[in-house]
Formats: C-alpha cells, structure tokens, sequence
C-alpha cells in the first residue's frame, strides 16, 4: 500500500501577492521558502510548520472570495471551508488574536472546541483561517473518537482503506518504462536562479 507521509502543500489563489506577502508573512510569520514567477503568473511557498508548505499563485486578475463563516454549512458549489494551524500554546493563542485585531483584522474570542481552543479570522483574500492549540486527553491524532449519531454504512465499515472495494492496479512501470514530463515549473529550479 502507498504511504501518505503527510500534506506536502496546500495551493490558494490571490490577485494580491503584496498584501499576501504582508499577512502570511509579516503579521503570521510564515518564512517564505520559494519564490517562482513570471509576468501574469507567480507562486511563492511559505514555511507553514513541520514538512508542510502554503502555496499562493498570483493570477492577474484573481479576486478575493466572499467571507464564509468557519464550519457553517453553505448550498452551492463548495470545496473548502478553512485552513487550521496549530499553536503550541494558550499564550500564543491570545499572543496571536491581539496581533490580528491591532493590524485591524477581524478575529473571534477564543472558542473552546472541545479537542482545541481556536481563535478564527480570515486572511486578505477572504481564506477563512483558524489558529488553535490541541487539548491533548482529546487530540483525534492521538484518541480516536466516534461520536456520529448517524453514521451510514460506508462509515461503519471500518476506519481503515477496505479491501476489494476499488479494482486492482495494472502492475507499476519500472526502470526505464517510467514516464516523466517536465512540468512548467521545472525551469526555476534547474535554469538560473533569479
């Protein structure tokens, strides 16, 4: 079975990288860990904890979204609701809501969730963004904790992939049958470095 190691990155959208730049990392903190572009296309990486990477692509003419409350239900076309970063502790929780409200961003109370205690905002762009702190006895990372009233059938299954359920894969290439085509990208890591 293939291993997930982990999210590698999460790409979003903006049509301000200054102000993108500003947030992330000037107010957030996010060290920015690559710096691609061209005129009408830029994507800038920024350091987003352990292994993990937030990505912006600047598109010429991208808007920001329509703010949509966190975990509130939304009809519609819809396929992301919020980014959540964890904190280490209380004390950068409230460190970090006074840094949002004096930079005159909107941000809520500290809300104790039950499994964490989050402070929510939304980011120039309108990506709604929560920052929370684990409260460890109930971290789902750690204890598992099944409190659906009404699972469907696929649900009580199991928690792990089930067997039979999808078809085989045609065996892997190997060696040199293995087909690799150079993405767009590629230029900026193997040309030089601008």
């Amino acid at each position: 079975m293939v291993r997930i190691l982990g999210v590698h990155h999460v790409a979003l959208v903006t049509g301000a990288l200054d102000q993108t730049l500003r947030f992330w990392r000037d107010l957030v903190g996010l060290e920015v860990r690559c710096r691609l572009g061209a005129p009408g296309y830029r994507q800038y990486f920024f350091a987003a904890g352990g292994q993990t990477l937030l990505a912006f692509f600047c598109w010429t003419g991208a808007e920001p979204v329509p703010e949509k409350d966190h975990g509130v239900p939304k009809p519609g076309p819809i396929a992301f609701d919020h980014l959540a970063f964890e904190l280490a502790g209380d004390d950068d929780l409230y460190e970090r809501r006074g840094r949002l409200s004096a930079a005159g961003f909107w941000v809520s109370e500290v809300t104790d969730q039950g499994f964490v205690r989050s402070i929510y905002t939304f980011d120039p762009n309108g990506v709604p963004v929560e920052f929370s702190v684990a409260v460890a006895e109930r971290d789902p990372r750690a204890v598992t904790r099944f409190a659906d009233r009404d699972p469907g059938l696929v649900a009580l299954e199991g928690t792990g992939p089930q067997p039979g359920v999808w078809p085989a894969p045609e065996p892997a290439a190997s060696g040199g049958e293995r087909g690799i085509y150079p993405g767009f990208e590629r230029e900026y890591f193997l040309g030089d470095e601008k």
